[in-house]
C-alpha cells in the first residue's frame, strides 16, 4: 500500500483511539492489527492512542487506515465496516465529547423533526471542527443538506475513482438516527477529495426512509 504523506492537520487521541475500538467491535482484535499493520501503524498494537484530549494523531494516520480497511477487504466489505464503524464511532463521540449537547433536552424532543436536524447537523459540524483541525460546514437547501468537509482526514493524501469517506456516512447516519428517534435518511458522497474535488460533500435527503 502507498504510504501517505503526513499533513501536520491533527486530530485528538482520544478520538482515534475511539475509531479502533469501534473498529474491533466490527472486526475484532486481530483485523484491527492486520489494518495497523497494513497501514503502517505496527507501532498501535495492543498499544492504542492514549485516551486524551491532545492533539496527536495526522489526519495522514487515519487515512491509511481507511485505505488498509479497503485494500484488505475489498471496497465493498470495506465499505460495510467503514460505516458499521462510523455507527459505533458516534455513540462514543456522543459520550465522551458531549456531541449534540442539549439535544437530548425535552424543549427539543418536542420540536419537529425538521427542526431536530436543522440544530443536529450544525452542532455535529462544529463539534468536529472545535476538537480537531478537520473543518465543517452544513448548508441547508429546498428538498436537502449538504454537509462539507475541507481537510478531510478520512480521505487524506488519497486518489479513487469513487467517492471513499464511508467512515464519515456512518458517522452521518447514526447522527441521524439519534436526533430523529430512530429514522433512517438517504446519504450520498457526492464529492470527495480523494477523486479531485476541493472538498468531500454529503447530501442528505430531508425526508426520511422510513
Amino acid at each position: 500500500m502507498a504510504s501517505i504523506d503526513k499533513s501536520g492537520y491533527l486530530y485528538p487521541n482520544k478520538a482515534g483511539r475511539i475509531y479502533l475500538q469501534a473498529l474491533e467491535d466490527v472486526m475484532g482484535r486481530n483485523g484491527v492489527s492486520a489494518i495497523l499493520n497494513l497501514a503502517g501503524l505496527e507501532t498501535w498494537i495492543d498499544n492504542y492512542p492514549p485516551n486524551d484530549m491532545q492533539r496527536g494523531i495526522d489526519f495522514a494516520e487515519l487515512s491509511a487506515i481507511n485505505a488498509a480497511l479497503d485494500e484488505l477487504y475489498g471496497p465493498r466489505s470495506g465499505r460495510g465496516m467503514a460505516r458499521r464503524a462510523g455507527w459505533a464511532t458516534f455513540d462514543q463521540v456522543l459520550r465522551n465529547f458531549g456531541a449534540l449537547a442539549g439535544v437530548s433536552d425535552i424543549a427539543f424532543k418536542v420540536l419537529p423533526l425538521a427542526r431536530k436536524i436543522r440544530i443536529g447537523l450544525p452542532v455535529l459540524a462544529r463539534v468536529f471542527s472545535h476538537i480537531s483541525d478537520q473543518v465543517n460546514a452544513v448548508e441547508e437547501g429546498e428538498d436537502h443538506y449538504t454537509y462539507r468537509i475541507q481537510r478531510c482526514p478520512v480521505c487524506w493524501g488519497r486518489q479513487a475513482d469513487t467517492p471513499v469517506c464511508h467512515l464519515v456516512m456512518g458517522l452521518l447516519e447514526e447522527s441521524l438516527r439519534w436526533v430523529s428517534g430512530g429514522q433512517n435518511f438517504r446519504i450520498h458522497e457526492t464529492k470527495c477529495i480523494a477523486t479531485g474535488n476541493e472538498a468531500c460533500e454529503f447530501v442528505i435527503e430531508k425526508t426520511p426512509i422510513d
